[in-house]
């Protein structure tokens, strides 16, 4: 018997790229069972949803971030009886119709209880969205990574994710509280911490747009930081390192970031943006600064 599939999907203000994922979906050669779809845009989307009888629509008036979308999305996806749930992001794509069939299999064949696929740029097929750290130095080529095969105890969550169903009873679901940037950090982390076994399949791809101008080096190529491109996303990439940092006592981490921002800003001269990672940074550190950004006081 197949084991039952249910996408947990989250949108914000993104029909046409919603519509499209929503297509390349249910064009895979390995059907799913349902598509729990979360959206918290502006402007809902349901049009776009109901030309797919199997999408179970969920509207929130509410700003949920990626994390709260994507934590009441997975959890409708587990309760709807699925055994894996695929995670995905309204302007992520899969690469092909194989996609999801290629992630099915390498799980099973590996034990794995959590499968990513490559993520790359659209438009660029050899370039990967997210950076890999590879011998110590960032790469984003794919041939760099494609040719290890598989990578154990790694990989970019959420888009793409294939995650069994009984994971998230282990580890719990996405943290809302981190709203958006760091709440895959999170629950990578968690997995980790409770021994589960994941990793990336480099077989396989899904577009996502990429942040290639974000990673700014700092010191040469073996360290950089990332700076955001909007005060809305450096706010919660920053405030959200500091709190993991806190919450996972990384120690390495504190001295990576410390040291790096401190050395990218400074060599800028540009101190209202140090002063605003400072901020952001201790705001983490001091767990401190959930919710949405309109509610913080600075």
């Amino acid at each position: 018997m197949t084991a039952r599939i249910a996408v947990a999907a989250v949108t914000f203000d993104r029909p046409k790229e919603l519509a499209v994922l929503l297509e390349s979906i249910n064009a895979q050669s390995t059907a799913v069972d349902s598509i729990c779809l979360v959206d918290s845009g502006t402007a809902p989307a349901r049009e776009v949803a109901e030309r797919h009888p199997n999408v179970d629509y969920v509207r929130s008036e509410a700003n949920l971030g990626g994390a709260g979308g994507f934590a009441l999305a997975a959890l409708k996806a587990v309760a709807s009886g699925a055994r894996w749930i695929w995670m995905m992001d309204d302007d992520a794509v899969p690469g092909d119709p194989e996609c999801l069939a290629t992630l099915v299999r390498e799980a099973e064949a590996r034990g794995l209880e959590a499968v990513v696929p490559l993520v790359t740029a659209p438009g660029q097929p050899d370039r990967l969205s997210f950076f890999f750290r590879l011998d110590g130095k960032v790469t984003h080529e794919r041939a760099d990574v494609e040719k290890l095969g598989f990578l154990p105890d790694d990989g970019h969550f959420f888009n793409g994710a294939l995650i069994r169903s009984d994971v998230f009873f282990k580890v719990g679901l996405p943290d809302m509280r981190l709203f958006i940037r760091g709440d895959e950090v999170d629950f990578t982390l968690r997995l980790r911490q409770a021994g589960i076994r994941f990793g990336t399949v480099t077989t396989t791809a899904i577009t996502h747009p990429h942040a290639f101008p974000e990673t700014r080096h700092v010191f040469g190529a073996r360290w950089h930081v990332i700076v955001p491109e909007s005060a809305f996303k450096r706010y919660y990439y920053y405030r959200n390192r500091g709190y993991l940092i806190r919450r996972y006592f990384r120690v390495r981490s504190f001295v990576a970031d410390v040291g790096g921002y401190l050395g990218y800003f400074l060599q800028r001269r540009d101190l209202p943006g140090l002063l605003a990672w400072a901020r952001a940074f201790s705001t983490g550190l001091r767990g401190k600064g959930f919710g949405p950004l309109e509610d913080q006081k600075f």
